[in-house]
């Protein structure tokens, strides 16, 4: 018989198309329960019918769960690793890359790497491909509109090349934004692409089960042309990559062997 959070996440799913049994579930039950407190619902029953019921809440609660935080060059030496030792491997076999930011949120990872392939003159074989599972934040991303507070991070040099100042806020340049194509895509259960040289991948797997992390690294390693490489958040690491087919090559970063 099911018990209560069962009945919770399987309608949750019905509603979002989110499966929830792919996170761990103690983390998941915090953020859920703390969410609960603030709109006052005591009990999983009453919680999932005000999230059918009112939309206003149900995509409050989606940016609550899905952790929709992201940054222009997040963690700039690893970026600066990237650049400056991962992407002459990947051009050694490759003239052209094909690139994918997987999990990109409201753009920003995406946006730099357009920025970085264009500074360093990188041909790519097609668009960038960014996708996530938050249709909304999608949304937001192709605008390119970014507050003052999410360009702070950014050298001064980005900042007046690729954006224009539109009061307090700044809109990343058309040139920028044809290099990139947004797609909704749910990691967990929807088929991946092949070949590609590129994968960026960070900060997202963090609430995953261990098994679904497995299953997710297989499916990027499977996405990945030999030699391709993947490139993971700062507080990640991948155990027994071996057994997946990869094998690191600097911090953070493995290449499919």
């Amino acid at each position: 018989m099911e018990d209560e959070w069962d009945v919770f996440i399987r309608k949750f799913e019905a509603l979002s198309k989110i499966d929830l049994k792919s996170y761990k579930r103690p983390q998941m039950e915090r953020r859920i329960n703390s969410f609960m407190r603030t709109v006052q619902t005591d009990d999983y029953k009453s919680f999932i019918a005000l999230l059918s019921s009112n939309h206003e809440i149900y995509r409050k609660f989606l940016d609550h769960i899905t952790i929709n935080v992201s940054e222009f060059f997040r963690n700039a030496n690893h970026w600066d690793i990237m650049e400056k030792q991962i992407i002459p491997v990947l051009l050694k076999d490759h003239k052209k890359l094909k690139i994918w930011s997987a999990g990109c949120s409201t753009g920003e990872e995406a946006y730099s790497l357009a920025m970085m392939c264009n500074e360093s003159r990188i041909d790519l074989s097609d668009q960038i491909l960014a996708t996530d599972i938050d249709n909304e934040v999608l949304e937001k991303a192709a605008l390119g509109i970014y507050s003052s507070k999410a360009v702070q991070t950014l050298p001064s040099y980005y900042l007046e090349k690729y954006f224009l100042p539109e009061g307090n806020f700044y809109c990343i340049k058309d040139s920028i934004k044809k290099m990139v194509r947004f797609q909704q895509q749910d990691l967990l259960k929807d088929n991946f692409g092949r070949a590609f040289d590129l994968i960026l991948c960070r900060n997202v797997v963090i609430y995953f089960t261990e098994a679904s992390k497995q299953g997710l690294y297989r499916k990027f390693c499977d996405a990945l042309r030999p030699g391709g490489i993947l490139f993971i958040g700062s507080t990640e690491q991948i155990f027994q990559a071996r057994e997946l087919g990869l094998q690191s090559i600097a911090t953070f970063f493995y290449q499919k062997i």
